[in-house]
C-alpha cells in the first residue's frame, strides 16, 4: 500500500509532463507566424512595369530551367519530362507561400544526384513507382518542420560542409556523365549486371572501357563545350543552354543524313499523358515498408533543399535589401514538392543557378517564377517529339558545365586555410561524398563538425583566484594561497554534457596534487548551460571530496543555473548554505561570502575580506 501514494506522485508528474510537452508544442506552432499567402503583400501596388518586368525575367528563367531541368531528370537517371515538369509545377505553387520575391523552386543538381545515388546502390527498388511517395515524404518533412521553425537551426550549419558537399556532388556528376561524354554504353560499365558507383570503381571500369568509346559522341560533346562557352563569352544576354541544345541538335541532322548514328533521346520521347507519374501509394502491402527505407533519403532531401533555399533566399534578400523568413519558405518548399508528388513525380529545391538568373532578369516579385512555370509547362506539352532530336553527349555536357560552376575555389581556398578543424571537415566531407552515398554524406559531415565545435567547446577555462590587497578578485599567483586550505575556482566556459567528464576529473585532480586543500569554492558566475550530464558531475564531485574529507561551495549562481541545481535535487546534495547567489551590483560579493563560508567550516578566525566596489554607486556591500 506504500507504493500507491509514489505511483500517483509519478503519475500526476507524468500528466503534468505530457501537459507541459502539448502546451509547448502548441505555442511553437502558434509563435510560427507562418502567412498563408505572403504573395499579396509583393503585390500591393503592383502595375504595368512590375508586369513586364516578371514576365521578362520568367521568359528568361524557363529558358534556362527547360534544358536544365531536362539535365537533371538525366542524373537523377528518370525521364526526361519528369525535370520539366517539376520545374513548372514548383515554380507554380511555390511562390505562392514564399516569403522571398527572387528564388526559383525545381530540381537541382545536389538533389537529383542524392536521387541516384540512392537507387543506384538499391538497383533492385523500382525508382519510378516508388518516387511520387518519395516527393510526398519529403514534402511532409519539409512542411512540418516549417511549423516547427526548423529552418531556423540551419544557422548551426558549418558552410564548410555544404561547401564539400556541393564540390563532392559537382566531382561525382562530372564522372557519372564521362561515359556519355565518351559514347562508352551503360552495359561496358555493368559488373554482374549491377552499376559500379563507388567513385574507384567507376573510374576504373571507365579507364579500361575506353576502346568502347564512340567518336560521333566525343565530337559532339567537344561541339556543345565549344558553342556553349562561345555563347557565354560573345553573347551574355543570349540564354546559353537553350541556345546550345538547339545548335547542337541541329547540327546532329547532319551525320544523321548521311546514316551516321549519334546517340540521341530517341527512345525518350513523351505525350501529354506521359506528364502525370503515378500518384503516391499509401494502401499497398508494401507502402509501409517503402516509406521506412525511403525515410533516410527524405529526411536528406528535406534538410538539403532546406539548405539551398535558405541560403539562396538570404543572398538574393540582402543584395534587394528585403528581408525573408526561412520557415515561411520551407513551408513554400513543402506545398511545392507536395504538388510535385501528384504532378510531377520529382523531389524540388530551390536553384541557386535559376534563382540568380531570376534576381539578374529584374524580376519584381515571385509572379516571374510563375510565368517561368507557366512557360515550362507549355515547353513539357509541346516538346515531347523534339526531345527525339537532342544528341545524349549534348545534355551529358550540359550538366558538366552546371556541375563545374557550383565548385567554387574561393570558398574551397577558405574552407582549407581557415582552421584546421574547418580543414578537417572539409576532408572528411568531402571524402564522404565520393566514397558513400548522398543522403548520408551530408550526415557524416554535419556530424564530424558538430563534433569538433564540442571538443572545442566541451573545454571550460579553470583558473584559481584570489583576493589582492586591494580588494580585487584576481588570478592567484603561484607559490602559495592567502588560505592553504582553500582554492577559489573561476570557471568559464559552458557546462553542458560534453565538459562534464572533464571538469570533474579537473577539480579531482587539482585536489589530489595538494592533499593541504579542504574547501573548493567554485565561481560560476561566467559558466553556461549546465545541463543533466553535468549536473551528475558536480553531484559525483561532491560525494567524492566528502568522502576525502573536502567539501564543495559554488558562487555566483545565476537564475537560470540555480534552476537546474533545484530541480536537479542538487541544492540538497550540496546544501544552501553552501550556495551563493550572484549579485547583479557587485560580481565579487558572492564570492566573498563564499569564502566566509569556507573559513566559519574550517574554523578559521581571519581578518574581514575586503572587496572593492564602485564608489559612485549608492549600494554599498
Amino acid at each position: 500500500m506504500a507504493l500507491l501514494p509514489h505511483l500517483r506522485s509519478w503519475f500526476q508528474r507524468l500528466r503534468g509532463l505530457v501537459h507541459e510537452g502539448r502546451s509547448q508544442l502548441q505555442s511553437v506552432v502558434a509563435e510560427s507566424a507562418l502567412d498563408p499567402f505572403p504573395l499579396k503583400r509583393s503585390l500591393l501596388g503592383y502595375g504595368k512595369r512590375g508586369f513586364s518586368s516578371d514576365l521578362r525575367a520568367g521568359i528568361s528563367v524557363a529558358l534556362l530551367d527547360i534544358p536544365q531541368g531536362m539535365a537533371y531528370a538525366l542524373i537523377a537517371g528518370l525521364p526526361l519530362q519528369y525535370g520539366i515538369t517539376c520545374s513548372a509545377i514548383a515554380a507554380l505553387v511555390g511562390p505562392l507561400l514564399s516569403s522571398s520575391r527572387h528564388t526559383i523552386f525545381g530540381p537541382t543538381n545536389a538533389t537529383a544526384f542524392m536521387v541516384f545515388s540512392y537507387f543506384a546502390a538499391y538497383p533492385q527498388m523500382d525508382r519510378l513507382g516508388m518516387m511520387p511517395l518519395l516527393v510526398f515524404m519529403t514534402a511532409a518533412l519539409l512542411i512540418m518542420g516549417a511549423f516547427l521553425r526548423v529552418a531556423d537551426l540551419t544557422q548551426f550549419i558549418s558552410r564548410t560542409v555544404v561547401v564539400a558537399y556541393v564540390t563532392g556532388a559537382s566531382i561525382l556528376i562530372f564522372v557519372n556523365q564521362l561515359p556519355v561524354l565518351l559514347g562508352i554504353p551503360a552495359e561496358a560499365l555493368q559488373e554482374g549486371g549491377r552499376l559500379v558507383i563507388t567513385l574507384p570503381g567507376h573510374v576504373h571500369r571507365i579507364l579500361t572501357h575506353l576502346g568502347h568509346a564512340g567518336w560521333p559522341s566525343v565530337t559532339f560533346s567537344v561541339l556543345t563545350f565549344g558553342c556553349f562557352f562561345s555563347i557565354k563569352r560573345w553573347l551574355p544576354r543570349w540564354p546559353a543552354f537553350a541556345a546550345t541544345i538547339i545548335v547542337v541538335s541541329l547540327l546532329a541532322l547532319i551525320p544523321a543524313a548521311f546514316g551516321l548514328h549519334v546517340p540521341t533521346f530517341r527512345n525518350a520521347t513523351f505525350a501529354w499523358g506521359d506528364l502525370l507519374p503515378p500518384f503516391p501509394d499509401f494502401v499497398s502491402g508494401g507502402a509501409l515498408a517503402d516509406a521506412s527505407r525511403l525515410f533516410g533519403l527524405a529526411l536528406a532531401l528535406a534538410f538539403l533543399a532546406t539548405l539551398e533555399n535558405s541560403a539562396m533566399s538570404k543572398t538574393l534578400a540582402s543584395r534587394s535589401n528585403l528581408r525573408v523568413d526561412p520557415n515561411q519558405d520551407m513551408l513554400a518548399l513543402g506545398a511545392a514538392n507536395l504538388a510535385c508528388s501528384y504532378l510531377s513525380g520529382m523531389p524540388a529545391s530551390c536553384s541557386l543557378t535559376r534563382s540568380a538568373l531570376n534576381f539578374a532578369s529584374g524580376a519584381r516579385t515571385g509572379v516571374a517564377s510563375m510565368w517561368n512555370g507557366f512557360f515550362c509547362l507549355a515547353g513539357a506539352l509541346t516538346l515531347g517529339g523534339a526531345v527525339a532530336y537532342i544528341p545524349r553527349a549534348a545534355l551529358a555536357a550540359l550538366v558538366v558545365c552546371v556541375a563545374a560552376s557550383l565548385i567554387n575555389k574561393r570558398h574551397i581556398l577558405i574552407s582549407i586555410n581557415a582552421t584546421r578543424s574547418d580543414a578537417l571537415v572539409f576532408v572528411v566531407t568531402l571524402l564522404a561524398a565520393l566514397m558513400l552515398p548522398l543522403h548520408v554524406a551530408i550526415f557524416v559531415g554535419i556530424g564530424v563538425s558538430i563534433v569538433l565545435y564540442l571538443r572545442k567547446a566541451s573545454r571550460p577555462s579553470l583558473v584559481e583566484y584570489e583576493f589582492n590587497e586591494e580588494g580585487h578578485l584576481t588570478e592567484a599567483k603561484q607559490g602559495g594561497r592567502q588560505h592553504p586550505a582553500i582554492s577559489i575556482v573561476h570557471v568559464e566556459g559552458e557546462l553542458f554534457f560534453a565538459s562534464a567528464d572533464l571538469f570533474r576529473t579537473q577539480i579531482l585532480r587539482s585536489c589530489a596534487a595538494d592533499p593541504n586543500l579542504r574547501i573548493i569554492v567554485l565561481r560560476l558566475k561566467n559558466a553556461r548551460h549546465l545541463d543533466a550530464t553535468c549536473a551528475m558531475a558536480i553531484e559525483d564531485l561532491v560525494r567524492a571530496l566528502r568522502k576525502d574529507g573536502r567539501d564543495l561551495i559554488i558562487s555566483g549562481v545565476v537564475k537560470d543555473l540555480y534552476r537546474v541545481l533545484r530541480d536537479s535535487g542538487l541544492v540538497e546534495v550540496i546544501g544552501k548554505d553552501n550556495i551563493f547567489p550572484a549579485s547583479p551590483t557587485n560580481p565579487n560579493l558572492a564570492t566573498r561570502n563564499a569564502l566566509r563560508r569556507a573559513q566559519e567550516i574550517l574554523g578559521i578566525k581571519d581578518v574581514e575580506v575586503r572587496i572593492y566596489f564602485d564608489p559612485s554607486k549608492q549600494h554599498k556591500t
